[in-house]
């Protein structure tokens, strides 16, 4: 299977070109720009280097030439949307094996690859000395796909990940912040999956879902008959999280009188089964996260101070999508190899339609939405492309609001409100009127009762 190096800046296009290549057998590794492409070629073996011309951090034609220096083997291809003949020229005699303009269908894609693939191995047979040895391949180990932390390339999701990287290897405690579906539990998992404790369990407690009578036995666990319903000794989350890490989701959700119990087993490190005498020394990592600002929790006394602190050694932010721009469309690709692989699929991508329809909406649940709308719109879909047709609804009401955005209303602010309509419909009071949905009798009336003359 030959490996192929993808080299664009354009997210969207990049997935795309490289679905289509997977699905045509080739193995494709992919790099966003001239930096991450060197890396890639430090660490890895390729049949085909594949660049765009313009790059945010180089040009295609100097990187290719730094390429075929160090690797001259590598056929390199040169794509762009300024298709001009010089360029084509200069390219080709620096070394590049080939080049295509975009847009480019398919078949052309295909063919150059093709003919490119096939010109070093007839060179080969022809040359009388040994070829040079490509480097070893690194054998890149893949992590389960519910665990998995997908690197945006923002810079929030650079920041994330530099953080993550920066407390993982050490033992502090660690307080996640940010909207539902941010992926919180997912950047505690990584957390952990980094540090000493990755080899014990990752425990994770949604604090939103435990009644505070049944809390105590939840985090410390109960001997049988401790109270009524406690019909066989239970294991707590503690006691089986010891060794590892207990990530506590939503903790802001706990009742005053379960935080003093969390408090007291932080800080002794020590637990006592309800109906037990005898405590148990456990050794955990705390991680927790929450949407709420415990700050002002603390400050209305909602949220014990010195619980806070000892939660929050080590903050960070989950950012929201819409904070995250760049990485849109590398999330909605990453869901949509999941959903393929789930529902047996082989979906390549999104139509361009999709792409702009979800760069223009406001995701209000971040990327859980993202991940639902792709997997529903992925079992639904019948072609090679997720196309419009099989979104959810609400992705067509945007239109609509921002219609309704130029409505107007007098319910507040009357005056204001029908001046502005006014001044809408140039002075024109039958067409005022419409827009403030009023009969043209009641905007003389309010036009009387405001004093408002009219230029």
């Amino acid at each position: 299977m030959p490996k192929i190096l993808l080299i664009e800046d354009d997210i969207a296009f990049c997935k795309l070109l490289e679905k289509f290549l997977i699905k045509k057998t080739f193995d494709v590794t992919i790099a966003f720009s001239a930096a991450e492409a060197r890396t890639a070629v430090k660490n890895e073996s390729f049949d085909l280097i594949l660049t765009d011309l313009r790059l945010p951090d180089s040009d295609g034609i100097g990187l290719m030439s730094e390429f075929k220096n160090e690797y001259p083997h590598i056929p390199v291809i040169l794509m762009t949307g300024y298709s001009d003949v010089n360029t084509a020229v200069k390219a080709i005699k620096n070394g590049a094996a080939d080049y295509i303009s975009k847009p480019f269908n398919p078949d052309e894609v295909l063919l150059v690859i093709t003919n490119a693939l096939q010109a070093p191995k007839e060179e080969e047979e022809e040359e009388t000395e040994a070829p040079v040895k490509k480097k070893k391949a690194v054998k890149k180990t893949a992590s389960s796909p519910e665990n998995e932390f997908v690197r945006g390339i923002s810079v929030a999701s650079k920041k994330l990940w530099d953080h993550i990287q920066l407390v993982s290897p050490t033992d502090m405690s660690v307080l996640i912040i940010g909207e539902s579906g941010t992926g919180k539990e997912i950047i505690a998992k990584s957390i952990h999956q980094q540090s000493q404790r990755k080899n014990n369990n990752f425990i994770a407690v949604d604090c939103g879902a435990i009644p505070k009578e049944l809390a105590a036995s939840e985090f410390f666990g109960h001997l049988k008959g401790s109270f009524t319903g406690a019909i066989s000794d239970k294991m707590g989350y503690f006691e089986a999280a010891n060794g590892g890490t207990l990530f506590l989701d939503e903790i802001g959700n706990l009742s005053y009188e379960n935080q003093i119990q969390l408090l007291r087993a932080l800080q002794e490190r020590k637990i006592k089964p309800v109906g037990s005498n005898k405590e148990i020394n456990v050794d955990i990592r705390i991680i927790t996260a929450t949407n709420e600002d415990l700050r002002e929790a603390v400050k209305n006394g909602d949220f014990r101070e010195d619980l806070y602190h000892r939660i929050n050694e080590f903050s960070i932010q989950s950012p929201s999508l819409k904070d995250r721009d760049e990485d849109l469309m590398v999330f909605a690709d990453y869901f949509l190899e999941k959903a393929n692989e789930q529902l047996n699929k082989d979906i390549i991508g999104f139509s361009p339609e999709v792409v702009s329809i979800f760069q223009n909406y406001t995701w209000p649940g971040n990327l859980r939405e993202l991940q639902n709308c792709v997997k529903r719109s992925t079992l639904l879909s019948r072609g090679d492309f997720i196309e419009s047709d099989v979104l959810p609804a609400e992705f067509f009401q945007i239109q609509k609001q921002s219609e309704a955005s130029d409505s107007f209303s007098l319910s507040e602010n009357e005056k204001e409100a029908i001046i502005h309509a006014l001044s809408k419909a140039h002075n024109n009071k039958s067409e005022a009127a419409k827009l403030l949905k009023i009969t043209r009798k009641t905007l003389y009336n309010k036009l009387k009762q405001y004093n408002i003359e009219l230029e």
